[in-house]
């Protein structure tokens, strides 16, 4: 099975004594469904910014696909940015935007600058577009604001519109912190179907255990940027829990149930 991408010994400093990812190195299959889990503050949403080079990573290498991404520029980020999608905590749309016009902007990274000021987008594409909206019920909506959905329409444009980048490897930063439990729930089916439907190889941060266990084929355990779990649901004990996350079981159960918790 191939690995479209390996991170070795990635670190992320903001200056003396500030280690946000402190030697992290781990890898990722093709088709695989990774969750990160970890406290608040412990590297998670950094670690996710430093494989699409959001974050300027301060040492290590970020294998993408075969190629070395941790420091390229211009063309060549651009090009493997287009490869990784991204589903954010906040849904990062254009709210003046229809639900169309935000979905299409995946294709954005495939055009020339000229097209994509001008809209100029392939029927191809549109059709796309029209069917995976359709997939994830929001067809009906295709011309409404961005402003005008509720939390978990808005996720749902935000996961069609990183479909639309073609993506080998989505990463989604706490993509259900913002919602209900109900639409936590239809958010994380429908990222996990999609991307085993497509192929696609799949890290998402989570600050729920309980949703890591249900959802990830391999979960990685951080703790104050250091990597200290890296393996199945099925090995992912209480003591580990407690581990990763410095505390008591007892004050991370809410109903018998590892949480939200950081």
């Amino acid at each position: 099975m191939s690995k479209p991408l390996i991170v070795e010994h990635l670190t992320k400093s903001y200056g003396p004594g500030s280690l946000a990812v402190d030697d992290v190195s781990f890898e990722v299959k093709q088709g695989e469904f990774v969750a990160i889990i970890g406290p608040s503050g412990a590297g998670k949403s950094t670690i996710l910014r430093c494989i699409n080079r959001m974050v300027e990573p301060s040492d290590g290498r970020i294998l993408f696909e075969g190629n070395d991404i941790s420091h390229v520029q211009g063309k060549k980020l651009r090009d493997a940015r287009r490869r990784i999608g991204m589903i954010f905590q906040h849904y990062n749309l254009v709210y003046r935007l229809t639900v169309m016009q935000n979905v299409m902007h995946g294709r954005l990274g495939y055009m020339s600058t000229m097209d994509g000021i001008l809209n100029r987008y392939k029927e191809e594409d549109k059709e796309k577009a029209l069917k995976l909206l359709n997939k994830v019920g929001l067809l009906e909506y295709m011309y409404k604001r961005a402003s005008e959905l509720s939390g978990g329409q808005k996720q749902r444009v935000g996961i069609v519109r990183a479909l639309m980048q073609e993506p080998s490897l989505l990463l989604c930063d706490e993509p259900i912190a913002s919602l209900d439990p109900n639409s936590s729930k239809v958010i994380m089916d429908l990222i996990y179907e999609l991307t085993k439907e497509w192929n696609i190889s799949c890290i998402v941060n989570l600050h729920q255990v309980h949703v890591a266990k249900e959802y990830a084929t391999r979960i990685i355990g951080i703790r104050q940027g250091k990597l200290v779990f890296d393996g199945p649901p099925s090995e992912l004990t209480n003591v580990m829990i407690e581990e990763i996350y410095n505390t008591s079981m007892e004050n991370l159960m809410i109903n018998g149930e590892v949480r939200a918790v950081g």
